[in-house]
């Protein structure tokens, strides 16, 4: 599936990943390939992004390397959108 996180200041990652994990206002959720279609809004809390994940030299210093091929990004508020495999992220 097809993951872009956009921040105001630029589009921090676009491309294609296995699975996302992210805080949601009523608890934290995982979506995987063929999730059904969501919107949600996100509190402060860590996405985590699972798949062979290949940052810009520009945007590398936000994120942080988890365990094995999972990278995480810190946010304090956020929406996310789901459809078609294809996930947006609008995060603060």
């Amino acid at each position: 599936m097809y993951l872009e996180i956009v921040s105001p200041e630029a589009t921090l990652f676009s491309g294609e990943v296995t699975s996302v994990a992210v805080p949601g206002v009523n608890g934290d959720f995982e979506m995987l390939n063929n999730h059904a279609p969501i919107v949600s809004i996100l509190k402060e809390g860590v996405v985590k992004i699972s798949g062979n994940i290949e940052l810009n030299e520009e945007v590398q210093d936000k994120f942080t390397k988890g365990e094995k091929d999972t990278t995480l990004l810190k946010i304090s508020s956020g929406t996310i959108e789901m459809k078609d495999n294809k996930i947006i992220v609008l995060a603060d």
